[in-house]
């Protein structure tokens, strides 16, 4: 007799995988959809840039199944061992900007100095960097929430470190990156319980911040006032912003239907990767386009009721980067969306498992592994592990 046989139940039944199945559905048809808007955008583009039209969507696939492999080998990663690692995350994520700031190993495209040579791949590293910083923060809130709930110190401490990583994620320049990364700090602040009146004197000094490196920066400045009035120079600062808006209003109710995009045909800039929202939304019009946000929604709802889950069972640590990671993935969806429709500034930022990106891909399908990987703890043992937050239960 096999020692699977005579093994109880209940040992065996910690053994096995549990997997969130509406998780993964919704992940499954936005990556699925993702493939096929993308080898539509992108075809001409590949086409012309590689002599191959499927160019794109070969590199996407090879990107994608790395994530997921990436995201499976997190399944089998206990919650606990990452929360250990918080300080080497911290570093880490520290050492990839700072690396990718030095002359000969950073590497730059259309300006800004985003990536490092990785093998076949130049990964962009802002994308695994965020990770790293929200692994900390998270292990932080449970080590000191205490000082955080109390104190202007604790409060402090890790926004200056995050304030830092801004600092060097606005010299590659990436201001989309720093504005995402500390929105999800402040939400996962304000989770753990951080003052309000805290939160008004840090976002007073951020708001003036902004303002300061607007002013400052003329193509930030040029960026703004292209926003607000795209028409008035649309063939330069307003040019993405009107192709975007003359392929979403082609669009109409139902679209002209897959494939059939004229703005993508070297009318819209970054059709592919930053605008591939806008390509969408003409080819399957208003429908399609509030179906594709809904599947966004329902993917934000889904992460945060399993964050609120982890909260209920007292795993403070999950909870965090649950809350911190469906932050993440739905500011950037909104403001992709946002950027693509004139409702804000260009950021440069990718539509989370549908725009053209691999170092974006592969970071989403380890974010969606680690979200697995929390579902799977609280279905095979939802006894909390955190009696109070900051102290293990003995």
């Amino acid at each position: 007799m096999s020692r699977s046989m005579i093994m109880p139940f209940p040992a065996r039944l910690k053994t096995e995988l549990k997997i969130d199945p509406v998780l993964l559905a919704i992940t499954g048809a936005l990556l699925l959809g993702g493939f096929v808007i993308l080898a539509s955008a992108s075809i001409s583009i590949s086409d012309n840039a590689a002599g191959n039209p499927f160019f794109y969507i070969q590199r996407q696939l090879l990107a994608a199944t790395i994530g997921a492999i990436a995201g499976a080998m997190c399944l089998f990663i206990p919650m606990q061992v990452w929360q250990k690692l918080g300080p080497l995350m911290l570093f880490t994520g520290l050492a990839l900007l700072v690396v990718v700031l030095i002359p000969g190993i950073g590497y730059e495209v259309n300006g800004s100095t985003r990536w490092v040579r990785v093998g076949f791949m130049n990964l962009q590293v802002s994308e695994p960097a965020r990770l790293c910083f929200l692994m900390y923060l998270a292990g932080y809130l449970v080590r000191r929430n205490k000082s955080v709930r109390e104190e202007f110190v604790g409060f402090l401490r890790p926004m200056l470190v995050l304030t830092l990583a801004c600092v060097l994620l606005l010299k590659e320049p990436d201001f989309g990156a720093a504005i995402v990364l500390l929105a999800t700090a402040l939400t996962m602040l304000f989770v753990s319980g951080a003052r309000v009146r805290d939160f008004i004197v840090f976002f007073t000094a951020a708001v003036l911040a902004v303002v300061a490196l607007t002013i400052t920066a003329p193509y930030r400045m040029k960026r703004l006032t292209g926003f607000l009035d795209p028409w008035a120079d649309p063939y330069d600062s307003g040019f993405q912003l009107t192709q975007s808006l003359i392929a979403i209003g082609r669009g109409e109710w139902f679209g002209v239907g897959l494939g059939e995009s004229v703005q993508k045909l070297f009318y819209l800039p970054e059709a592919h990767t930053d605008f591939v929202f806008a390509v969408f939304a003409e080819e399957f019009g208003l429908l399609g386009s509030l179906v594709l946000i809904g599947l966004f929604l329902a993917l934000l709802w889904r992460v945060f009721q399993l964050g609120i889950r982890a909260h209920n069972a007292e795993r403070f640590f999950e909870a965090y980067i649950a809350i911190g990671l469906g932050t993440w993935l739905g500011l950037q969806a909104f403001i992709n969306v946002g950027v693509n429709m004139g409702m804000l500034p260009t950021k440069g930022l990718t539509l989370p498992l549908i725009s053209y990106g691999r170092s974006s891909l592969i970071i989403t399908m380890i974010c969606i592994g680690l979200l697995m990987r929390i579902h799977h703890e609280l279905a095979v043992d939802a006894k909390p592990v955190n009696r109070k937050r900051g102290r293990r239960r003995k």
